[in-house]
């Protein structure tokens, strides 16, 4: 197993086309209140919900990789799909607007809203994104990929007859498919970890980064990064849809893909691959009294705003396996924070007591 530098890896990433959509590095820092509650000495966040574009989000770095691809395909439409308050739509959205392309979205009703003129869909409309709202076989689960990509080819072909030349995208920008025959949006995180890596406290890397996991790419570069610059760093993926036993595999899927796709000489296992799905809670994008109490939490004693889909369930294992003692007291635990904030407003009635 080779051992690269951060410099190594950079270079091999910049050999890849990117458009710039971002304002990196995103902020890194230590968490004042939370930790001594629940045994922590350290606990740091990594704001990748300040990346800049459209409130910000995980997202935007992939799409950096992924619309410059698209470009280079000469395409000048972009479907993807995601569920009602997608922040990956929006963000896919706000990103093809200011490529020029157009964004063209589906959403799953994988839950249900009192408006559709809230939260991420407000903005996705400012955007004039062609929204399409489908159904779902199955409430509080996303529908599989498959599925998906049957439905987007239908609205490729409308987009065609039309004279547009459609790119296909998978939700999150996560799984290879439709127009993407590469690992892109890992291809980002595993930047992501090697920024993170360089901005700790003393040189000193993460004991454990902990991190919402809805499509898989954002933990599967993180594990790669990891793993290439030979850190002991576990990546902890906190399940937000998906039982863990049908997860792993997309994980290591697209972690494998990115290793082949830098020919890098690691290895990995599903050892590397860390889950928890014990916070699903009633289903994806269902709020529950727990998501609302520890939104309430964070933010009065952080100032911190949580999504109330995505990394309020992280947050919650975060806290829950510190209370296990999953961590050791001395260990370094970072969460990323991977956006989606604008959705607290189209679920205000679920939050508000």
């Amino acid at each position: 197993m080779t051992v690269y530098t951060s410099v190594q890896l950079e270079e091999m990433i910049a050999r890849w086309p990117r458009v710039r959509l971002t304002s990196l590095p995103t902020p890194l820092y230590r968490l004042k209140n939370l930790p001594g509650e629940f045994g922590l000495q350290e606990l740091l966040i990594k704001r990748d919900d300040l990346t800049g574009l459209a409130f910000g989000g995980n997202k935007s770095r992939k799409l950096e990789f992924i619309l410059a691809d698209a470009l280079s395909q000469e395409a000048d439409t972009v479907i993807t799909w995601g569920s009602l308050q997608s922040n990956w739509c929006l963000q896919t959205a706000a990103a093809a607007r200011k490529c020029g392309l157009k964004p063209v979205l589906v959403l799953f009703k994988t839950y249900q809203l009192s408006s559709l003129d809230q939260g991420n869909l407000l903005i996705e409309k400012l955007l004039e994104a062609d929204i399409r709202i489908a159904e779902t076989e199955v409430g509080g689960k996303s529908p599989d990929q498959d599925q998906a990509f049957r439905f987007l080819a239908e609205v490729a072909r409308e987009e065609m007859k039309k004279g547009h030349r459609p790119y296909l995208v998978s939700v999150g920008g996560s799984m290879t498919g439709g127009s993407m025959d590469k690992p892109l949006g890992a291809l980002a995180y595993m930047l992501n970890m090697i920024e993170l890596s360089g901005q700790m406290p003393d040189s000193k890397p993460p004991d454990h980064v902990v991190v919402a996991t809805g499509s898989g790419a954002t933990q599967a570069g993180l594990i790669v990064g990891a793993r290439a610059l030979g850190l002991n760093t576990r990546v902890v993926g906190i399940c937000v849809s998906d039982r863990k036993d049908e997860f792993l595999p997309r994980v290591r899927k697209i972690a494998l893909e990115l290793v082949e796709a830098l020919g890098l000489k690691i290895n990995l296992d599903d050892r590397d691959i860390i889950l928890f799905d014990d916070y699903l809670g009633e289903g994806y994008g269902r709020v529950s009294a727990e998501i609302a109490t520890i939104i309430r939490m964070v933010l009065q004693k952080e100032g911190l705003v949580l999504d109330p889909v995505y990394t309020a369930k992280a947050m919650i294992g975060l806290l829950d396996l510190a209370r296990k003692k999953f961590f050791q007291p001395s260990d370094r635990v970072v969460f990323l924070h991977t956006g989606g904030t604008p959705a607290l407003f189209a679920f205000s009635e679920w939050l508000l007591p």
